[in-house]
């Protein structure tokens, strides 16, 4: 399908233009391997969405989420990066230089790095998308400080709603925790940590049918799925911890991948095939932060260079780690 107009060859091509994904490329700029980044859907990935990011280090007074994907842009193009606004839809890593169709034609790499990210997934209900960031998140970690002192809410019912719930006790003055059925999935240690805290409430067989407010978030439309009766919740915030999903349906079948569909790598960020290597939350479910993710970047990059220079062949367990 393409014709040598469109076909692209690079050494280094990085799916995503997240933390991993600019980190990626600034470090394989630096090697000198002018590496291609394909931007995908969201330019600087969810940290963009993120209004004010304060727990990356080097900004004291905080970064906007924005703004750090916009600095992290600049340094790896000032060293040899290209940064296009393109979307991969298909891959062939059946065989070297890998094929990688995309909006404007066809890539041929010599190596490839995926950080395609994963998202959280949504309640899809009114007031969500538009309080997004005015109250409401999908992660305690980035966003817990902001309510200091304030009511929160959390959907949920498995150990990262547990863990977040728990996280956010440190700053607010309540945390109510709602769930659709009767009892949770979280893990029992869990449970009775937080059955046992003093600001922890719980909601049952409830879901949320609408979140309210104007510039902020100010209550919740709740509704209760046995009997149908509906009320009113206010709240400063509203956490939504109900799962993620990885962006990695282009690579089924193509790469191992867990059971969730995260992109299996090893501590080299190698994934099952080859000079293929995935960084940042496409095959991190843990962590999800910007510099888990730009560290986990680095790393592919890193390693993309030795395997382009031949050393993927030192012995295992011969690399001597600083």
């Amino acid at each position: 399908m393409s014709n040598n107009e469109n076909d692209k060859q690079v050494k280094v091509l990085v799916l995503g233009s997240g933390p991993a994904g600019l980190s990626a490329a600034l470090y394989a700029a630096r090697a000198e391997l002018a590496p291609v980044v394909l931007t995908g859907m969201q330019l600087g990935g969810q940290a963009a969405l993120t209004h004010l990011i304060e727990n990356y280090p080097g900004f004291p007074e905080g970064v906007g989420g924005p703004q750090l994907g916009e600095l992290f842009q600049k340094q790896a193009e000032h060293f040899g990066a290209k940064v296009e606004f393109d979307m991969a839809h298909e891959v062939d890593l059946s065989q070297r230089p890998y094929k990688v169709t995309t909006d404007s034609g066809e890539y041929s790499a010599e190596t490839l790095i995926i950080t395609t990210g994963a998202n959280p997934v949504h309640l899809n209900i009114p007031g969500e998308e538009k309080l997004t960031g005015r109250g409401v998140s999908y992660c305690a970690t980035c966003d817990g400080w902001f309510f200091k002192d304030k009511k929160v809410a959390v959907v949920g019912g498995g150990d990262s709603a547990f863990e977040e719930a728990l996280f956010i006790t440190r700053y607010a003055s309540s945390v109510t925790l709602i769930h659709r059925r009767d009892e949770f999935r979280a893990g029992a240690i869990l449970q009775k940590r937080a059955k046992d805290h003093p600001k922890m409430n719980f909601i049952l067989n409830t879901v949320v049918t609408e979140i309210v407010g104007d510039d902020k978030l100010t209550k919740l439309k709740l509704k209760n799925v046995n009997t149908n009766e509906e009320s009113a919740f206010e709240t400063d915030g509203l956490f939504i911890f109900i799962g993620h999903t990885p962006n990695t349906q282009m690579f089924a079948g193509k790469l191992e991948m867990s059971d969730l569909g995260y992109v299996i790598v090893n501590d080299k960020m190698e994934t099952s095939v080859p000079g293929v290597y995935a960084a940042g939350e496409v095959a991190d479910p843990h962590f999800r932060q910007v510099i888990t993710s730009a560290g986990m970047g680095a790393a592919a990059a890193i390693q993309a260079t030795r395997y382009l220079e031949g050393e993927e062949n030192v012995p295992e367990g011969g690399a001597v780690h600083s």
